[in-house]
């Protein structure tokens, strides 16, 4: 079933070369060894529920971190350490999407609860995991649920959490991005909390790769896959300004402040990133900095 509202990419297979470099098959394979042990390692997350709330949040990041180094995927950060920037005060993280890696990457700079379409909760392993941060599902099949999913997006934000949004509402290649779609920011409206833009990047060497997306007729085991394969592999992760609640009045306003911070940062400070560093300072994630 489809509508109107309901998100589209023109990204499709072709926008997927071959990569410039891939590691030989023994490396393939102890990358595919080590992730599905660090996945299946994430059962034991919820004893971590029982942990302080800083250390909580430590041992949770630093897994979604093992995991993604197990695919063989380094982490830059650029800019903020974290996407609160007043703790417990809720704030709603609107992200480009490109890749299920998405999600690992977001989460190793802070543990955040998401918005994720429904299928999600059926993958294996990850699905329970996932669902188990508390995770708002979006049916985008059901355009009568949207307010349902903005109130239950609102009442978590007013209780202080971060919660992450891909506001394009789809997966791109990373070449390309699309229009944020308006209708999720409402609950940051609803709430009074600020967005919080960030941007996510894909590169090998200095140049920018669409391995890791998540397009066309790909399956999840098709990309991971191909994931497993590359060499170099690097995920930056550019934390922008916050968007202060009372900056738009409407909820197109708002999703078009935060496109709006993306797209320039796309265009001109994204290239220079790998080189330079002027705008947004870059750190490498240790598994061991808690």
């Amino acid at each position: 079933m489809s509508h109107a509202w309901m998100p589209a990419s023109p990204c499709g297979d072709g926008c997927v070369g071959s990569a410039p470099d891939e590691v030989g098959r023994l490396r393939q394979t102890w990358r595919a060894v080590t992730a599905v042990t660090a996945i299946l390692c994430g059962v034991a997350i919820a004893l971590a529920l029982l942990l302080p709330g800083r250390q909580r949040e430590s041992v949770v990041r630093l897994w979604f971190h093992a995991v993604l180094r197990a695919f063989g995927v380094r982490l830059e950060v650029h800019g903020a350490r974290r996407f609160q920037e007043i703790p417990k005060r809720g704030v709603l993280v609107a992200s480009n999407h490109v890749s299920w890696l998405d999600e690992l990457a977001i989460d190793s700079v802070q543990p955040v609860k998401i918005v994720a379409k429904k299928d999600i909760k059926s993958w294996p392993v990850l699905g329970p995991i996932i669902t188990a941060v508390g995770t708002v599902y979006l049916d985008r099949e059901r355009l009568r649920e949207l307010p349902r999913t903005v109130d239950e997006l609102a009442t978590t934000l007013r209780n202080g959490s971060a919660v992450v949004i891909h506001a394009e509402g789809t997966t791109w290649c990373g070449l390309a991005s699309g229009h944020y779609k308006p209708a999720l920011f409402q609950a940051a409206l609803d709430a009074g909390v600020p967005v919080r833009p960030i941007v996510l990047r894909y590169r090998i060497g200095d140049h920018v790769t669409t391995q890791p997306a998540f397009i066309g007729s790909d399956t999840l085991v098709d990309s991971i896959r191909r994931v497993l394969k590359v060499r170099d592999l690097v995920v930056e992760v550019h934390v922008l300004d916050e968007i202060a609640p009372g900056r738009a009045a409407t909820r197109r306003e708002l999703a078009k402040l935060a496109e709006e911070q993306s797209i320039r940062l796309t265009s001109t400070e994204l290239e220079i990133a790998p080189s330079t560093g002027d705008t947004h300072r870059a750190r490498t994630i240790s598994p061991l900095v808690a």
